[in-house]
């Protein structure tokens, strides 16, 4: 095996040390103590008794206890909290947004996606209606929905990514990343790995498209489009046409009570004839002449016009978080907005990498023990219903499910207005 070059391996640390100490962060957010100095809670839905409060928690499950973030607490509620950063552009920038999210109330239907806002926003009244420039993460609604949302704002306009990015599912932590870059381009990353590139031009309908279909185009009349023909020289046999749809049943039996002077004469009843094989068709051979599938010619789209700033968002100045939940439980950690894909990389592999396998074990045991106090519960229910006739618990379900439809439609509702 080869060893490597120690002066080599020297030379590399030393570039991606230089490289990474060159990056320019314009935020970034450990949920340290102070944090609520930095962040501004909305009173969005307070007025209500909808707004939601948030916790400062590692987590049910975690890979180190000390490592905390920010987690929705209350069933039913609205979410909404915000940070300030020194205004910027990322004209001639590459612009990356990262943060990690966990669903520790395994998710029926709502998101866990962050936004990145311009202007001057008044941070006490940050909600659903407030505009934003970029809005980015996970999305989960029952078994359709289960994708990373990638919305742009450009002209006043919000736009979806075109292209489906599926997310994590799960009740573990995880980092989403997504990097806009000066040619245009993105990727997005989930857990440091590619699951998504492209170009705004093409994955997002911000801009009319290049080209359309010649409008003024006609088919020519001449055209052959048909791939098949019947062959010229197949030719229908000789008798085809005297060969019957149906034929009297061999296996039939006069009915031994049958009598001709009351009955009449006996026939067989008949059925499908085996060798019918209904109308004669040549068969088809493939058309020596066929074109093809007809297909306007593409022409430059007069109402295209480039914008070489397209990607470009001059005033950005706040992160933040807006959310509806049914369940609570989502939480959020290690908000970074950066100009460089690999810092952004190693603050994942710092942060999420460095307590993503304690975390997983950390669940495994709560799992564990969740499902022994289930199978507790269960032979205790059981002993209970013996001496009940079971009409109370039927009541109560029938409320709790009440309940839950009531909860979920307008989850639903919510989710749906994205």
């Amino acid at each position: 095996m080869a060893k490597l070059n120690p002066n080599l391996l020297y030379l590399t640390l030393l570039l991606f040390s230089i490289a990474v100490a060159s990056a320019h962060v314009f935020f970034e957010e450990r949920f340290d103590d102070g944090w609520e100095s930095r962040w501004v809670k909305s009173d969005w839905k307070k007025d209500e008794n909808m707004a939601g409060e948030w916790n400062y928690t590692a987590g049910k499950w975690n890979g180190d206890p000390n490592d905390k973030g920010i987690q929705t607490s209350e069933d039913y509620r609205f979410y909404a909290i915000s940070a300030e950063f020194p205004e910027f552009s990322n004209k001639d920038k590459t612009l990356v947004f990262q943060f990690n999210v966990k669903h520790e109330q395994k998710l029926d239907c709502g998101g866990g996606y962050m936004k990145l806002l311009s202007g001057d926003v008044d941070q006490k009244k940050f909600g659903g209606d407030t505009p934003y420039s970029i809005m980015f993460g996970p999305d989960i609604c029952g078994y359709s929905t289960k994708k990373v949302h990638a919305i742009l704002n450009y002209n006043n306009t919000n736009h979806l990514i075109k292209k489906e990015v599926p997310c994590e599912t799960d009740q573990l932590t995880h980092v989403y990343t997504f990097i806009l870059r000066p040619d245009a381009t993105y990727t997005i990353l989930i857990d440091n790995v590619e699951k998504q590139s492209g170009s705004l031009y093409s994955d997002w309908d911000l801009l009319p498209p290049k080209k359309i279909k010649d409008p003024e185009a006609k088919k020519p009349e001449d055209w052959d489009d048909k791939e098949y023909i019947p062959d010229p020289e197949d030719k229908k046999p000789e008798g085809y046409d005297d060969i019957p749809k149906e034929i009297p049943d061999p296996d039939a039996k006069k009915p031994d009570d049958w009598d001709d002077e009351e009955d009449g004469e006996w026939t067989a009843p008949t059925i499908p004839n085996p060798e019918y094989k209904g109308p004669w068709k040549p068969k088809k051979i493939k058309n020596p002449n066929y074109q093809g599938k007809w297909k306007a010619p593409m022409i430059d789209n007069p109402e295209f016009k480039d914008d070489p700033e397209l990607y470009v968002y001059p005033n950005l100045k706040y992160v933040g978080i807006e959310l509806w939940q049914v369940k609570s439980g989502t939480m959020f950690d290690n908000v970074l907005v950066c100009d460089d894909p690999e810092y952004a990389k190693k603050v994942a592999e710092e942060t999420w990498a460095k307590h993503k396998d304690a975390e997983k074990a950390s669940f495994d045991e709560a799992e564990k023990k969740r499902e022994e106090e289930d199978t507790k519960d269960e032979v205790d229910s059981d002993v209970e219903d013996n001496d009940d006739d079971g009409e109370d618990d039927d009541d109560a379900k029938e409320k709790d499910d009440r309940e839950d439809d009531s909860a979920d439609a307008k989850e639903k509702d919510v989710h749906d207005e994205l």
